[in-house]
């Protein structure tokens, strides 16, 4: 079964992927900020990182750079209301692998979420 995490400090978002993805038949696990995010993934094995960009204590660009300078290859997904374009470059200058904008359909997440895990296959 495939790991992925989720890092959200939205709680509603959170809870609502993480919901969603458990259905599709992932082991979910949850970080509220980028800090306990980059804390599972020291921990555990991660086959997907989806992760917020404006968060409390380390924001997802910095989850991603951390990652990027600590050799962990995962693939990342970024979930942003954060739009704008300098901050979706920045997320692919980093190594995100991919990028969707808030609101996002849950139907579109679970293809992009399965195209990421079947790439890294």
């Amino acid at each position: 079964m495939k790991r992925i995490l989720v890092a959200e400090d939205n709680k509603l978002i959170l809870e609502t992927v993480a919901l969603n993805l458990a259905r599709e038949g992932y082991e979910v696990l949850k970080a509220m900020d980028g800090k306990e995010c980059l804390k599972i993934v020291r921990e555990k094995e991660i086959d997907l990182i989806i992760t917020d960009i404006y968060m409390p204590n380390i924001n997802g660009l910095e989850v991603i750079s951390t990652l990027k300078e600590e050799q962990i290859n995962i693939p990342v997904l970024v979930l942003s209301a954060a739009g704008a374009e300098d901050n979706v470059s920045k997320a692919f200058e980093l190594g995100a692998d991919d990028f969707m904008i808030k609101p996002f359909s849950l139907m579109e997440l679970n293809f992009r979420v399965k195209k990421l895990l079947d790439k890294k296959n």
